[in-house]
């Protein structure tokens, strides 16, 4: 499967604001920027992601005694922990559009495949082929990210949006993966809980809430164009901090074959 974001659309009516590819509908700036442009530098930077993520879950887990933390401590750590997490999705989601290594696709579908893995035992095929669905279908019946008509706020949207993609086959697995660490690795359930657990399940939100919600919910005018996303522009930081540029999601759709680090560039 190419891992590049060309897609055919199914046959729908020629007027449909879905009827034009992403390549007719983006104009000619993404021509400048693209992935050409990327190189090395995606992997160098996947890599710097998932070593930085594994270190310091491996030194939360094994080298903190959470007892001899202050409270905000604690709470410094989860955050940071968190962030990583966000960054492992996102690194798997530029793999998705084949930008983690452009010219070496089942080494960029490998990084992709790992990264969901460790975020959450995720199948990348299954993630890419709803990924794909949610460009071809934005904001729609069909996109897989969107709400179900009834649940438009955001915490019913997030349940939903969780709900779709929970598997008990994965939750099993976790499971299994915390028992053995904590059972044969003698790892403490505090420090499971505190530094595996909690981050994965914030970075959902986060994710959600910067990379779903406030991109995709509806504005009182109606979606501007076929794309059917906004985005939310923050000082560089802070969109940096917040979710790795994914506030700026409108340019996202509109270049999708841009990294994440380059979406900036965009406007």
């Amino acid at each position: 499967m190419s891992l590049k974001l060309e897609i055919d659309l199914p046959v729908i009516a020629q007027d449909h604001p879905m009827s034009l590819s992403l390549q007719d509908i983006a104009p000619p700036t993404s021509r400048i920027l693209n992935s050409s442009e990327i190189g090395l530098k995606g992997l160098v930077i996947a890599l710097i992601i998932i070593l930085t993520w594994a270190i310091s879950l491996g030194l939360l887990l094994t080298g903190v005694n959470v007892s001899q933390i202050s409270l905000p401590g604690k709470a410094i750590a989860v955050l940071w922990q968190t962030f990583l997490y966000t960054g492992l999705f996102i690194t798997a989601h530029d793999a998705m559009h084949g930008v983690v290594l452009p010219k070496q696709t089942k080494i960029n579908a490998a990084i992709g495949s790992f990264a969901l893995l460790a975020y959450g035992l995720f199948s990348y095929k299954q993630l890419l082929e709803a990924h794909l669905n949610h460009h071809r279908y934005p904001a729609s019946d069909l996109d897989p990210d969107f709400h179900n008509s009834k649940s438009t706020g955001a915490i019913g949207w997030y349940f939903c949006f969780m709900q779709r993609y929970w598997s008990w086959w994965r939750f099993l697995g976790l499971i299994i993966i915390f028992c053995v660490m904590h059972s044969l690795f003698h790892i403490p359930t505090i420090n499971l809980i505190l530094f595996w657990i909690v981050p994965s399940l914030m970075s959902s939100i986060q994710l959600f809430y910067f990379g779903t919600f406030l991109p995709h919910r509806e504005p009182e005018a109606g979606y501007p164009d076929s794309f059917r996303t906004q985005s939310t522009y923050l000082p560089l930081f802070w969109s940096f901090l917040t979710c790795y540029h994914f506030g700026y999601h409108h340019e996202h759709h509109q270049y999708p074959n841009l990294a994440w680090w380059q979406l900036p560039k965009a406007i």
